[in-house]
């Protein structure tokens, strides 16, 4: 199998993910939509002779053991790519993600203006959530670019496996991959706070462990990136308590409500042709409101709100205002904005101008005029 040329072609047409498995055709993911190729199914020798060909030797011990592994390299003349290799029903399987080699800027990926400037703060939490696709790793790869730039700054960053390659320009970068450079996120983050850093970058919190690690480094005067799986900030509130037992969610909630700087949470929508896929972002930013919502568990649930009324104070935004700019401005249809919104029945009726009348904080994203389109909410 000429894994090469498949990997190529992959580049070429713009694809996200190459899947390849036994006894099927390779399948790209292009915007979100699973593409088969025209390449002939690997057989079982196919995938092997590939694992052989990319698996360093100690990689080969490592998948031969545990069946799994995740790592990421690079094809000369290719691309960056990060890669998992698994075993399903005895024969082994592949997925291969692109890894661009320039990292984009805010802009260029369309996120939000004020992700330059959270970039740039000098402490606390700052958390990019979204669901397996969603862009997470790009965010924090150009806001440690920014970081690196714009400032003299040790940058640490703790990830599984490192995927965008920083060079050291103002700033220092220091990237360690687990199993390679260090055994475990546990072990590392044990180390990091005397390994000098001013950012650390968390490449996933898993677990409780990584984020009581985390929101004590942040606590200490120093800046710390990181991911989660979770769809929007109020889901990551009650996430990052839920990770811990009783006794101590409240402790959590004030330690929390005194570190979060923000929480970036991001979709990706396609445009109205099909052919790309734009950022649909909820920023949240901790105000003093924010943080007041967070310590007090009865009120959590009015994030949200608190989210949507904060725009023109604070540049925050949910995901339906989000939604509703990006269709306003003719880059997706109503049909994809509405299916994407967190609350289809809402964003139609701010479609056609039915709102509260002392309501103004949709009046940003309800500016640029739209032909009207219709939308079958029974299929929603």
């Amino acid at each position: 199998m000429d894994i090469k040329g498949i990997l190529s072609e992959m580049i070429e047409r713009g694809a996200s993910d190459l899947h390849l498995k036994v006894a099927t055709p390779p399948v790209l993911r292009i915007n979100g939509t699973l593409v088969q190729t025209e390449y002939p199914a690997p057989a079982v020798q196919d995938m092997e002779a590939v694992a052989q060909q990319v698996l360093t030797p100690g990689q080969r011990e490592v998948f031969e053991r545990t069946r799994e592994i995740d790592f990421a390299f690079g094809v000369p003349g290719v691309a960056r790519f990060r890669a998992n290799f698994y075993v399903q029903r005895g024969t082994i399987a592949m997925v291969f993600r692109h890894v661009p080699v320039e990292i984009m800027t805010p802009d260029e990926l369309g996120l939000p203006p004020v992700v330059k400037e959270l970039s740039m703060r000098q402490r606390g939490l700052i958390l990019v959530t979204g669901t397996v696709g969603s862009g997470k790793s790009t965010t924090l790869a150009s806001m440690v670019d920014i970081i690196n730039r714009e400032s003299a700054r040790h940058v640490i960053t703790i990830e599984d496996p490192i995927e965008f390659l920083h060079r050291d320009r103002r700033s220092i970068v220091s990237q360690r991959e687990i199993g390679c450079d260090t055994t475990s996120y546990a072990d590392a983050l044990k180390h990091v706070l005397r390994q000098d850093p001013d950012v650390i970058l968390i490449g996933e919190i898993r677990d409780s462990e990584s984020m009581k690690i985390a929101l004590t480094a942040a606590d200490t005067g120093h800046l710390v990136l990181s991911t989660m799986h979770t769809i929007d900030a109020t889901q990551t509130v009650s996430r990052i308590i839920s990770f811990f037992p009783p006794h101590q969610h409240q402790e959590i909630r004030y330690l929390l409500a005194s570190t979060l700087q923000a929480v970036i949470s991001q979709r990706l929508v396609a445009d109205v042709g099909g052919l790309q896929r734009h950022a649909a972002c909820e920023v949240l930013i901790a105000t003093s409101t924010i943080r007041d919502y967070i310590r007090d568990p009865e009120k959590t649930v009015m994030i949200r709100q608190a989210i949507q009324d904060g725009f023109v104070s604070y540049q925050m935004q949910t995901f339906d205002q989000a939604l509703m700019l990006l269709y306003k401005e003719g880059k997706v249809s109503l049909d994809v904005a509405t299916k994407a919104s967190s609350n289809p029945h809402e964003f139609l009726l701010r479609i056609k101008g039915i709102q509260g009348s002392s309501d103004n904080s949709w009046d940003r994203f309800e500016e640029a005029p739209q032909e009207e389109e219709k939308v079958d909410i029974q299929r929603i």
